[in-house]
């Protein structure tokens, strides 16, 4: 049997497959190994070396200081507590979309997935995890990954960076097998703290000029729902907000005062500074 091209990495449009996508050829080395051609090691070895760029000072553990993230303070935690468990499973392919340092991915490796980690900046990954560089912005970037290859897609503080969070959406549910689902987390520029300074000084929280400067699509609540999802063919399953009934950005003078709005005002988003969204295909 041969074995398909690995891909490969083109500089000028990001990484695209030589002959097939990724999943076609971890299905291919899955066989291989199956027929007794290739060893669980070689294929072990195959995808950790199958990725076009070769990021240097790999590390093996999530607790190693150099996978260290800069999303908010126990978000991962968060999720690995509260969501993540009642959706991976040994041997389950897993792509990490936006995967920074690879912190998340190696917990996800953790709790049995095989994880691909997905980023457009090689030089900030540090984990033992096969990687491919990819521009998320791409408008079809779900070919190169692999169309229906994943029981799970990770994306965590991603989806307010990309240009287009309705296209983003798209492809998210194109790299979904059956059954599969998404987890997704973004900015919540719905709850009490936003509420107050877009009316005093019409800017929107996390998204001015003392926020993450390549944010650049807030995701409102109402617009996800009534008309992202809906057009990118996914549906909500669960929604968390994070932290929990508190405010982790607001400066603890204030934020008794925000807790006391958010509780006083009505919405579904009120509180916590992030979404966390459970999708699945319609």
């Amino acid at each position: 049997m041969e074995l398909p091209a690995a891909p490969h990495y083109n500089a000028a449009r990001g990484i695209r497959a030589a002959s097939v996508p990724l999943g076609e050829y971890w299905q291919s080395l899955t066989r291989l190994q199956t027929e007794g051609i290739l060893g669980t090691r070689a294929l072990s070895l195959q995808r950790q070396t199958s990725s076009p760029v070769a990021p240097s000072g790999l590390k093996p553990g999530a607790g190693d200081p150099e996978l260290r993230t800069t999303t908010n303070r126990g978000l991962h935690e968060f999720l690995l507590d509260r969501v993540l468990p009642r959706y991976t499973r040994p041997g389950a392919r897993a792509a990490d979309l936006g995967a920074g340092t690879g912190a998340l991915g190696v917990r996800l490796r953790e709790l049995g997935c095989e994880v691909v980690a997905v980023d457009l900046r090689p030089g900030q990954f540090r984990a033992d995890l096969p990687f491919l560089q990819m521009n998320l912005d791409d408008a079809d970037f779900a070919s190169s990954l692999g169309a229906g290859a994943f029981a799970l897609v990770t994306s965590v503080e991603v989806i307010a960076h990309v240009e287009s969070p309705i296209g983003f959406l798209r492809n998210v549910r194109r790299l979904l097998s059956p059954g599969g689902v998404a987890v997704l987390t973004t900015p919540n520029v719905d709850n009490a703290p936003a509420r107050i300074k877009f009316l005093l000084k019409g800017k929107i929280r996390m998204m001015d000029e003392i926020g993450e400067p390549t944010h650049v699509s807030p995701i409102f609540w109402d617009l996800f729902n009534r008309q992202y999802l809906p057009r990118a063919g996914l549906r909500l399953v669960e929604h968390h907000l994070f932290p929990p009934r508190d405010f982790q950005l607001t400066r603890r003078r204030f934020a008794w005062l925000m807790r006391a709005l958010a509780r006083g005002l009505r919405g579904p988003a009120l509180f916590g500074d992030n979404h966390v969204f459970v999708l699945a295909p319609e």
